[in-house]
């Protein structure tokens, strides 16, 4: 449980950075939007591919044969 809180932190931080990023490029005048906003659906498609592989992987470890506890 302890690892999957410390990786959302670290994908909230991430989200929180590139906001901030978009953010600051658009006080700059720099026009990020346009482009953000035309690739959105990327977001949906690395949030689902990250969501299946998390439970893929957790699938393979209860999966897994426990190995005996050695004396």
């Amino acid at each position: 449980m302890a690892k999957q809180k410390q990786r959302d932190s670290l994908v909230w931080g991430v989200i929180l950075i590139a906001l901030g990023l978009i953010f600051l490029f658009e006080q700059l005048d720099i026009a990020v939007w346009r482009h953000v906003w035309r690739f959105w659906p990327v977001i949906l498609i690395v949030w689902g591919a990250n969501k299946l592989m998390l439970g893929l992987k957790e699938r393979n470890e209860r999966q897994k044969p426990q190995a005996p506890p050695q004396d």
